[in-house]
């Protein structure tokens, strides 16, 4: 399988210079849907992949015992750090297509618009049975698929009227829960969810649990 994570680094590197401010449809959507979730957070020990600039970092924080957002991106993690301040936040910088370089068991995983850029579903999926504590909850927030169908994918400005691509991969449904439940996982819930200004589903969650 293509290994593009060198360049899914670089592009949010470049990115993360107007992630926050450009038009996003698919990240403001991301963040209203994950504040819909019935988390129960008190007391909780969650883990962020993707956590990104922090948008959503914060929320989690506010909620949760602690929160350890995890990002390939340098750029973005700046970013985060300089936005966040809490005492309760700790952010890694790491790959999540290599293994995980993590020990503690943790309550919650949530993963927001980060597995459009893996090709390999399942090795994500293996780690994240492997931090969880039994019954932990496996939180997925994903570009729907339909979308994906439609040419949809992560993209920014060049700054001259023209759009960079970050490297991304299609993938199914079936795939995500089938790779879920091959790995150790029951699915508890799905989701599929749009804007005003779609007429088809925009973002598709999943909410699996460990065994």
């Amino acid at each position: 399988m293509p290994d593009t994570s060198l360049q899914v680094q670089s592009a949010y590197n470049e990115w993360v210079h107007q992630y926050d401010s450009n038009m996003n449809r698919t990240r403001d959507l991301n963040a209203q849907v994950l504040r819909r979730q019935e988390f129960n957070l008190a007391g909780k020990v969650v883990l962020e992949i993707g956590c990104g600039t922090g948008l959503n970092t914060i929320w989690l924080a506010d909620k949760a015992r602690s929160v350890l957002g995890m990002d390939i991106s340098d750029g973005m993690l700046k970013k985060a750090r300089a936005r966040i301040g809490k005492s309760n936040v700790q952010l890694l910088q790491a790959d999540v297509t290599k293994p995980w370089p993590l020990h503690t068991a943790f309550d919650l995983i949530v993963a927001n618009l980060i597995l459009e850029h893996v090709s390999n579903l399942t090795h994500v999926f293996r780690e994240a049975h492997r931090v969880l504590r039994p019954t932990g909850l496996y939180y997925v927030g994903e570009l729907h698929p339909y979308k994906q169908l439609r040419g949809v994918q992560a993209k920014y400005g060049d700054g001259q009227g023209g759009e960079i691509l970050v490297p991304a991969f299609r993938h199914s449904v079936s795939e995500y829960v089938n790779a879920g439940i091959e790995t150790g996982f029951d699915l508890r819930q799905m989701g599929e969810w749009q804007d005003d200004a779609d007429s088809e589903p925009r973002f598709l969650t999943l909410l699996f649990q460990r065994r």
